[in-house]
């Protein structure tokens, strides 16, 4: 079987699907290799790289496809590879399946087998191929830095013959993969960190990283299904808010990582709250590509109000295109390893990883 991994074509998305260590792996599970020419470029890896490892070029993308048994890239197929997947082709991707259902039923009446690798469940043996957690840790420490170094002040506590500069105050709002790790980048940095997260679960976690957990009573239970956060009602948000208001004023940054699956990212800061911050203070919305944890972030750019600056990237990982490659050609390898059965793809519906990635295959919707 040809596993063929597809150059990137959205825009300012630096990172590929396979990195050329991971060659060696897929050809240990039988698979054969076959990278676009200049797929691996905008990752700092030549295709000179991959082909001391094995790999084949293919500088004609029609070509790969037709031979590709298993088609692979970061983001969801354009249309014209689309008509140009072979029958019987798996496509594994992140799919974005609630903004891109045409394409997936484009595929579907193409035969082709598609799995989303944002489907991944969050099981302990799902781990190694869970991408979601291995992009959402680099975000989670890129952020750090971007909203440190806009920062107009030290984050460590600094000792000078002038006097004692204290330390940056951080506030994280959400402890997920991408929260935790922008929690320890923080605290590495020297920052004095608190975090909120509405899950009181996380708690244990939050405070063995070295930060203060800002904790809210509710009424309800805030954690859903897969450990991630539910949405809350009414009463609850209200109680959220006003105590985000108060931690956020006095601090010099905050960065919002809170989504909930399958919906618009909740409104953590509002336009009030971001009035009341100090002037200079920064805000990093890690959210704002699914709506915005702050009501003022705009996808992709940084803008400044009420003298706060507020940045809402919506790619981090490809700002980090080595180590985000690499883990994410990782996680594929680990799924394609949980698949292969004696040289074959195997589709078993009766397993969860299966059966939750799969979109659709033999012109059937997988769930």
């Amino acid at each position: 079987m040809l596993l063929g991994i597809l150059r990137e074509n959205r825009a300012g998305e630096t990172r590929v699907a396979l990195s050329p260590d991971g060659v060696s792996a897929a050809k240990k599970l039988g698979l054969e290799v076959g990278i676009e020419a200049g797929a691996g470029s905008r990752s700092f890896f030549s295709d000179e790289s991959y082909q001391v490892q094995g790999a084949r070029i293919f500088h004609d993308r029609s070509e790969l496809l037709a031979d590709a048994d298993i088609a692979v890239q970061v983001n969801p197929p354009d249309e014209d590879v689309i008509t140009q997947l072979k029958a019987d082709t798996v496509w594994i991707s992140f799919m974005s399946p609630g903004e891109n259902q045409d394409r997936i039923r484009s595929m579907e009446s193409a035969n082709v087998t598609v799995m989303s690798m944002e489907s991944i469940p969050r099981i302990s043996r799902a781990q190694s191929m869970d991408a979601l957690s291995s992009m959402a840790s680099i975000a989670g420490y890129k952020a750090v830095l971007v909203a440190a170094s806009a920062l107009g002040k030290y984050m460590p506590m600094m000792m000078t013959a002038a006097g004692t500069i204290p330390p940056a105050k951080v506030l994280v709002l959400g402890a997920g993969v991408a929260g935790l790790q922008a929690i320890a980048t923080a605290r590495r940095l020297g920052a004095a960190v608190e975090a909120f997260d509405v899950r009181s679960a996380v708690k244990e976690q939050v405070e063995s990283l070295g930060a203060a957990f800002v904790e809210v009573e509710m009424d309800e239970d805030a954690e859903g299904e897969g450990g991630y956060a539910k949405e809350l009602d009414q009463s609850s948000r209200e109680k959220q808010q006003e105590l985000i208001h108060k931690h956020a004023a006095k601090s010099d940054i905050v960065i919002t990582t809170a989504l909930v699956p399958g919906k618009k990212a909740p409104v953590l800061v509002t336009e009030p709250m971001v009035r009341d911050m100090m002037p200079g203070s920064v805000i990093l919305d890690m959210a704002a590509g699914q709506g915005g944890n702050c009501e003022l972030s705009r996808p992709d750019e940084e803008i400044e109000q009420h003298q706060v600056t507020i940045f809402g990237p919506t790619n981090l990982p490809a700002s980090m295109p080595v180590n985000a490659s690499r883990l994410y050609g990782k996680n594929i390898l680990a799924l394609l390893g949980h698949l292969i059965k004696d040289g074959k793809m195997t589709f078993d519906f009766e397993d969860q990883i299966t059966r939750d990635t799969i979109l659709t295959h033999n012109g059937k919707g997988g769930r």
